[in-house]
């Protein structure tokens, strides 16, 4: 066992051999900035000032090889060997609220296409619940293992809503898809993630969504035209076929568009991106593909916020890499 001191945090954390720190940090009630915990997002991107840590796979875009060199590593991926000193990075505009482990109960679900539920809760006991719109919760369901699921409805509302799509073989999906009734309590702790709505830009918004990525979008651009109605906001949701489009008319009345016919970073109309920022949320290679192409065409990586919805099955595959 190690010690890995968190800069500006009073005490040092214990991490077991083998494991991240992210995750030591976590379990020791750290409140560590982190988003995909898969080495996809960068929300956890930490300087090392003292001592060694080894560095598992991660993406290009959420850690660059120059910021490798110049000691940076992605708290996720991070494995501490010896006694170090981490210090994670201050994203802009990132927001932090209290952690809340709620007792909810479903009080409505119906299906949003032929594989993805829709699920609307009410918290019993446990809050307030504070969140950014964008922000995710773990969900536990019935004792099973606790998945990540990001809110499509505002901080606002009283109730959440969740979209959860049928991953084949999945676990905990299938029991949401066939067990799963209202008056079912639900475990919800949360909230994590900083692929959330930045409140202080008042810029024009880019907003692309892949499947039930469309959930953290939805409670992102309902926020930004909370705040401010006269905001421009140019939406994309990409899916496989018109049989897995959902939410088409709430998507019209914002001149968005649903693209089914190709990729969805080939669809994107980037010819204005001045002032603008982007939220990107869907399965990991959409969101890679998305993101490689607002690079390209100009969108700084700083007003590009990502979200990757990881199956447990893709993040057992990206830790065994």
């Amino acid at each position: 066992m190690v010690q890995v001191t968190v800069a500006g945090w009073p005490t040092p954390i214990a991490v077991d051999p083998g494991d991240t720190v992210l995750a030591a940090a976590l379990a020791a009630g750290v409140p560590y900035p982190h988003g995909c915990q898969s080495g996809n997002c960068g929300a956890c991107k930490s300087r090392v000032l003292l001592g060694e840590v080894d560095l598992g796979p991660v993406s290009e875009y959420a850690l660059s090889e120059a910021e490798r060199a110049a000691g940076m590593v992605l708290a996720c991926r991070a494995v501490a060997w010896e006694d170090c000193t981490l210090q994670w990075l201050e994203g802009d505009e990132v927001e932090v609220h209290r952690a809340c482990r709620l007792t909810t109960r479903l009080v409505a679900r119906d299906a949003a296409t032929h594989d993805i539920t829709r699920l609307v809760l009410a918290v019993e006991a446990g809050g307030p619940f504070t969140f950014s719109a964008g922000q995710y919760a773990m969900l536990s369901f019935a004792g099973l293992p606790a998945r990540a699921y990001s809110m499509a409805n505002t901080p606002d509302q009283d109730q959440l809503e969740f979209h959860i799509r049928h991953v084949a073989g999945g676990l905990v999906s299938r029991y949401v898809a066939d067990q799963l009734t209202v008056g079912d309590l639900v475990q919800v702790d949360g909230p994590h993630g900083t692929a959330h709505l930045r409140r202080d830009h008042a810029g024009p918004i880019l907003a692309i969504a892949g499947g039930s990525g469309l959930a953290p979008i939805r409670s992102i651009v309902n926020m930004a035209r909370a705040l401010e109605p006269a905001r421009v906001v140019r939406l994309w949701h990409g899916v496989r076929s018109a049989a897995d489009a959902y939410d088409q008319a709430w998507i019209a009345g914002l001149g968005g568009q649903i693209v089914t016919d190709r990729p969805i970073d080939h669809a994107l109309d980037l010819s204005a991106l001045q002032g603008a920022k982007a939220y990107v949320a869907g399965p990991p290679g959409m969101v890679d593909a998305v993101t490689q192409r607002l690079v390209d065409a100009g969108l700084a990586l700083t007003d590009i916020h990502a979200d990757a919805f990881f199956t447990a099955a893709d993040t057992q595959q990206r830790v065994a890499v």
